[in-house]
This record gives C-alpha cells, sequence and structure tokens, in this order.
C-alpha cells in the first residue's frame, strides 16, 4: 500500500527524532510543522545541547531518494537555511541511495531515511550510519528499466554512449516506442545517468548503468539447456555456426565462447551460445547429449530477439555484443565474472568516453 505524504512526513520526524537521540544529553524541542503554510521546508526542529547550545534543523521530506531528487532537495535546504542563518538542513526519504548521499554530503546537507542511514554533522556533533539496505520495494520501478523493450533502450545508449539521441531517432534504432524510450529516460534521470539538452539525450554514467543492469540480469533469464559433446570446445562452436549456417538457424556465440573471441586470454572449456531453434535433429547434427551436470556446452534460447543487437562476425562466427556478452559471463559464477572483467577492462572500457564512472570490478 502506498503510503500518503502526511504519514511519510510522521514517519519522517519519527525517524529524524531517533537519529538525534543518539546524541548525548540532547533534548529535541518543539516540531514547526510546514512553518510557511507549505511555501517552505516541511518541518523546523530545536535541538538543545549542553552547556547552553542549541541548533535549528531544517527537514525536507520526498518520497523518493535518487539523486535527481536529493539534488532537488539539497538546493531547497540551501535557500530555506540562506533565510535562515546559522540553521542545518536535513533531507529526509524512505531510502536515500549512497549516491544522494554524496551530493548531501558534499553540500553540507545532512540526511535521514527510513531505513535508519543517516548523516547530521553540525556544531559538536557527528553522527552517521551507513549501509542498511533499502527495505522499501522499488522492485516494479526498477524492473521496468530492465524489460525486454527497455534494455532494447540500453543497448543503443551504451553501444555509443558519447552520441546525442533524440528521442524518435533513439526509439526507431532500439525498435520499440518513443514512450518506452521516455520512460527508459525518466528512471536513467532520477538516477542522473543520463545528460538532457535541446539536441537530445546521452549516456553520462555508462559504467553505473551497465552495473546496474548485471544486477538484475541473469543468462537464466532465456531457456536454457546443458549438453556433453566428446568433441572439443573449439570444434562445437564451429559446427554450430556451420549448421546454424546452413540451416538459416538465427544464433551467436555468447559467454566464454563469445568473450575468448574479443580477448584471447579468456581460456575456457565450455561453449555457450545463442539458438533461435533447438530441436531433437539439430541436437543430432551437433552429436550433443543433453546431461543435468558435467556440461561443456549451454545453448540458449533468447528470450528476446534485444539479445542479438549490435551482433559481431568475428573469424566468421556470429559473436554477441561486448555488452551482452559481459552480461552472460558475469551472472555465470566463478570463472564467468573473472573473464567478465577481462571484457570490460580490454573491450567495453575503452570504448567509453574519456572521464566516465566505470564499475567497481565484480
Amino acid at each position: 500500500m502506498k503510503i500518503t505524504h502526511k504519514e511519510l512526513k510522521e514517519k519522517a520526524e519519527e525517524a529524524l527524532r531517533n537519529c538525534l537521540k543518539r546524541i548525548p544529553s540532547a533534548v529535541v524541542g518543539s516540531v514547526v510543522k510546514e512553518p510557511n503554510q507549505g511555501a517552505g521546508p516541511d518541518f523546523l526542529v530545536s535541538v538543545s545541547l549542553p552547556p547552553r547550545e542549541k541548533q535549528s534543523l531544517i527537514a525536507e521530506v520526498k518520497s523518493a531518494g535518487e539523486p535527481r531528487i536529493a539534488r532537488e532537495a539539497v538546493n531547497q535546504l540551501l535557500r530555506y537555511c540562506e533565510s535562515r542563518p546559522g540553521s542545518y538542513g536535513v533531507f529526509v526519504a524512505p531510502y536515500i541511495s549512497p549516491r544522494a548521499a554524496e551530493i548531501c554530503e558534499k553540500e553540507g546537507i545532512g540526511y535521514v531515511d527510513l531505513a535508519g542511514n543517516c548523516r547530521l554533522s553540525f556544531g559538536h556533533v557527528y553522527i552517521e550510519q551507513q549501509g542498511t539496505p533499502n527495505p522499501f520495494s522499488q522492485h516494479r520501478e526498477l524492473r521496468s528499466i530492465y524489460s525486454p523493450k527497455a534494455v532494447r533502450v540500453l543497448r543503443v545508449l551504451l553501444r555509443e554512449p558519447q552520441r546525442i539521441w533524440k528521442m524518435q531517432d533513439l526509439a526507431r534504432e532500439a525498435g520499440v516506442s518513443v514512450g518506452h524510450v521516455a520512460n527508459v529516460k525518466e528512471r536513467l534521470s532520477d538516477q542522473e545517468w543520463i545528460s538532457t539538452a535541446s539536441g537530445g539525450l546521452s549516456l553520462r554514467d555508462s559504467g553505473s548503468v551497465l552495473k546496474e543492469w548485471s544486477r538484475f540480469y541473469s543468462y537464466r533469464k532465456n531457456v536454457v539447456r546443458n549438453f556433453y559433446s566428446m568433441k572439443s570446445v573449439p570444434e562445437m562452436e564451429a559446427d554450430l555456426a556451420k549448421l546454424c549456417s546452413e540451416e538459416e538457424i538465427g544464433y551467436a556465440l555468447t559467454g566464454f565462447s563469445g568473450a575468448s573471441r574479443y580477448a584471447p586470454s579468456v581460456r575456457h572449456h565450455r561453449a555457450m551460445a545463442y539458438m533461435n531453434a533447438i530441436t531433437d535433429a539439430t541436437i543430432t547434427g551437433l552429436e550433443l547429449k543433453e546431461v543435468p551436470s558435467g556440461a561443456n556446452m549451454t545453448l540458449l534460447v533468447p528470450y528476446d530477439e534485444g539479445i542479438y543487437y549490435d551482433m559481431r562476425v568475428i573469424d566468421g562466427v556470429r559473436v554477441t555484443s561486448p555488452i551482452q556478452t559481459y552480461l552472460d559471463l558475469v551472472s555465470f559464477r566463478g570463472r564467468g565474472e573473472e573473464a567478465a572483467q577481462v571484457l570490460l577492462d580490454e573491450v567495453i572500457k575503452p570504448a567509453w568516453p574519456p572521464g566516465e564512472i566505470t564499475p567497481e570490478k565484480q
């Protein structure tokens, strides 16, 4: 059930009080709600500190704590503090992301969220708690960025991060509606991951986009079938490419098989590929045996045709894009994450504009 703004402000006041209770001998005094009848901050809090110090806190409450919203709240609080010299601004939201917290800290604004994270620094007071995860589900909103059609937009943006896209051109290239592009734009804007201007939009933080997408992605979104063959991995990959070309079956190597084409230093003992149709005839033709364990070939029936976007042909064999190959690898725990890091460092990051923020090592 969605919380009302009135309820949120009540919970925000309680969260701020709980945070202030950590200050020895501090006495929380009066709380003035909406002192300017809606035209100013949500509430003011007076705090008495020994021996005779008093501090006025100005609180601004928002229903979300993404970076863009945090920046708006910070700017509001800075204006409020200018009109009330000596006051200290505090941003309150259900959950304040680490990047939003950095924005507050940089501008000298405190923050408190309903999850228990906080940072207050005024006078001789310093309180900080970080690392509490978000208990408030944003599942639906986050999923909307990573739905099949929405990620087609991400694929296009990540292919050319430096390009400025018009909405209609981006929709046409991604094969989706302008409405889908607008939805993705809004979500990325909330995280401050894109730059917008009259000319269009472009990515400003490819690394964070890719890192967050990889958290929601798994190669198991596709239909996964595991096989064993007596042949070597290179032989299996060559036979797959030959059979799919002859039978006109859509395919592309991915995972370890794809990464080794982009970065020869990646060694692998398991073939991995997308294949639009896996029939008894193709299994027989490739001399494969389906197994519950000990597989040396994984075939995937794609959950969406978008996985083929920006597909490359390397040495006569089709390979998924570096981005798709990375995603499939990073969700393949263990050696897959190591190979994904090699692909990121050697192929993907060098194509990003200078100054891009890159994802931390997996």
